[in-house]
């Protein structure tokens, strides 16, 4: 874990194997962050822009008791977010 991690509190990403999702034309990948023996709900959000690849971190302040449950909970959020500002969130 990085210095950073450790002064701002950020937990260690689990890693997916691909996209939990395609949503709208959004890749949403689930990745709960592991906070002692919970897991803070977090995504990544893809999406391609021609030539690039555009990606939005979520980071949630929930932290919930399983990883399956925190999975669950972050793909739901991504979609939240999806729906709400689009593409958009990438800035």
């Amino acid at each position: 874990m990085s210095i950073f991690s450790k002064l701002f509190g950020g937990g260690e990403p689990s890693e997916p194997a691909g996209p939990n999702e395609i949503y709208k034309g959004f890749r949403i990948f689930a990745e709960p962050a592991k906070e002692g023996s919970r897991f803070r709900v977090g995504a990544r959000i893809e999406m391609d822009d021609g030539d690039d690849t555009r990606t939005h971190h979520l980071i949630r302040a929930d932290v919930l008791e399983t990883r399956e449950l925190a999975v669950e909970v972050s793909v739901s959020k991504a979609r939240q977010v999806i729906d709400e500002q689009g593409a958009r969130i990438f800035g």
